[in-house]
């Protein structure tokens, strides 16, 4: 396998948050017991500058219950963070009803992807991408592909690369991937991340 060593203009990632559970049944449910996920402290020390072009936007997911750790990761990794670029409102995969997900204070039914950025701002290539997306929920921990869609039209053809990703652009059916670099433990990774 080749492994390209770049700087990119976009970073998206989806960290694999630790989650507090209380229970032997939040346990089960949890995201440990559907991939390894990682601490805090491993994140951070991810040497992400090193893939970092010097312009350039981080577009992070991020669950309600991991929003400061977001906030914290994405300035440990060099980026400041600007605001919300996307939130996605589940709805069941049978029907268009929004999904009651867990939660220990209301159901959650929606992730957000936190835009950060570094340097100077990239130039918006359209003017009419839309916050909100409502659709149906995948596997576990799986996104919408029209997230990445979204990031395309917004930025244009420039150098991208998908961390924690778990499709790759081998397994694409629909281009969804095409032009995208992808790094995670589930996949054929198409970089290295320097120590």
């Amino acid at each position: 396998m080749h492994v390209k060593a770049k700087k990119y203009d976009v970073i998206y990632a989806d960290p694999p948050w630790q989650y507090k559970v209380w229970s032997k049944k939040g346990a089960g449910r949890s995201a440990e017991s559907h991939y390894q996920t990682q601490s805090p402290e491993f994140l951070k020390g991810m040497n992400i500058q090193a893939i970092a072009g010097t312009n350039c936007i981080l577009f992070m997911w991020a669950t309600f219950p991991c929003l400061e750790q977001a906030l914290e990761l994405g300035k440990a990794w060099g980026f400041t963070y600007k605001t919300v670029a996307f939130t996605w409102i589940k709805t069941n995969r049978n029907n268009a009803t929004i999904f009651a997900g867990m939660g220990y204070y209301t159901r959650a039914n929606a992730e957000i992807v936190l835009l950060f950025t570094k340097g100077k701002p990239l130039t918006r290539q359209a003017k009419d991408v839309p916050q909100v997306l409502v659709s149906p929920r995948g596997r576990h921990s799986e996104k919408p592909d029209e997230i990445r869609k979204r990031i395309v039209r917004l930025f244009g053809e420039v150098d991208r690369v998908e961390l924690f990703a778990r499709q790759s652009p081998m397994q694409d059916n629909d281009n969804t991937f095409e032009g995208w670099d992808v790094f995670g433990n589930e996949i054929d990774n198409s970089i290295e991340i320097p120590e």
